[in-house]
């Protein structure tokens, strides 16, 4: 019997949206005491993962352009008035559109994530298959001890695996009582119902679009969360979960951690090559 023709692989795109300026971490992009600025090292590894067609970074800074043309990557000026990364990666995206350049799915992929796993990015990618989906991110599993953090993103997900709402507040809450019974143990696996979100986003590029056209939502406000604007507008954002724990660089410890990390990786022994 023959075999149905394999799936053609969306042609995609990832920015990198870097801006000079952090309250926590100032001149985070920059920082390089692991041998490369950080917004270099994230873009290297978004590469490195195959994944992308081509890959951005769209800064605010003709620093930043300077330090990423310098390592061999591409970077585009973006406004330093855009009020999120979200509406650098579509102007971005509009640059490389006026120059004839079309893409099937475009990945926001921050610039302080430069562990992001490869096996994750390409099901994101791959979640385009499906007609349906406009607008696809990630969730981890996170213990309840750890779901009280403001600063740790929460999402709820339907029976579809798509997102029902985010939150920096602990969702879902416990009711009066409440435990967690065999019902919510089946529908959310062993680990449980709390589920970390993972701040990279992939959308096709005319939802990205009338994304930053749409209006500041009312729970996107309060929560500080802009994605709430999708879910608020009646979208539909289609969550996969990740293989591959990995989280931000907010603080002066979360790069030194980093740093760490990567300092124990350059001095792992390589795996010898097949002959």
């Amino acid at each position: 019997m023959a075999q149905p023709p394999a799936k053609t692989p969306p042609l995609a795109l990832a920015v990198v949206p870097a801006r000079l300026g952090s309250t926590r971490l100032p001149r985070k992009m920059l920082l390089c005491d692991s041998g490369a600025p950080l917004v270099v090292e994230t873009a290297r590894n978004a590469w490195q993962s195959g994944v992308f067609a081509h890959i951005v970074v769209a800064a605010d800074t003709a620093e930043i352009v300077d330090a990423v043309s310098a390592a061999g990557f591409r970077a585009l000026f973006t406004s330093p008035d855009h009020p999120s990364g979200t509406d650098r990666v579509r102007d971005a995206l509009e640059q490389l559109a006026q120059g004839g350049t079309r893409f099937d799915v475009v990945v926001n992929v921050q610039g302080d994530e430069p562990e992001l796993g490869a096996a994750d990015l390409a099901a994101l990618v791959s979640a385009f298959h499906d007609p349906a989906v406009e607008f696809a991110s990630l969730w981890a599993p996170l213990a309840e001890a750890d779901a009280d953090a403001p600063a740790t993103v929460k999402v709820a997900l339907d029976r579809s695996g798509n997102a029902l709402y985010f939150s920096r507040s602990k969702i879902p809450a416990r009711g009066h009582g409440g435990e967690i019974g065999s019902a919510v143990g089946r529908a959310n696996g062993p680990d449980g119902p709390w589920k970390r979100h993972v701040g990279v986003y992939a959308y096709r590029p005319d939802a990205l679009s009338r994304f930053c056209n749409l209006p500041e939502g009312e729970l996107e406000a309060l929560e500080r969360l802009e994605q709430l604007r999708w879910l608020e507008n009646g979208g539909r954002i289609r969550m996969l979960r990740a293989q591959h724990l990995t989280r931000g660089i907010d603080t002066p410890r979360d790069y030194a951690e980093y740093v760490e990390r990567s300092a124990r990786r350059r001095a792992a022994p390589k795996e010898p090559s097949a002959t």
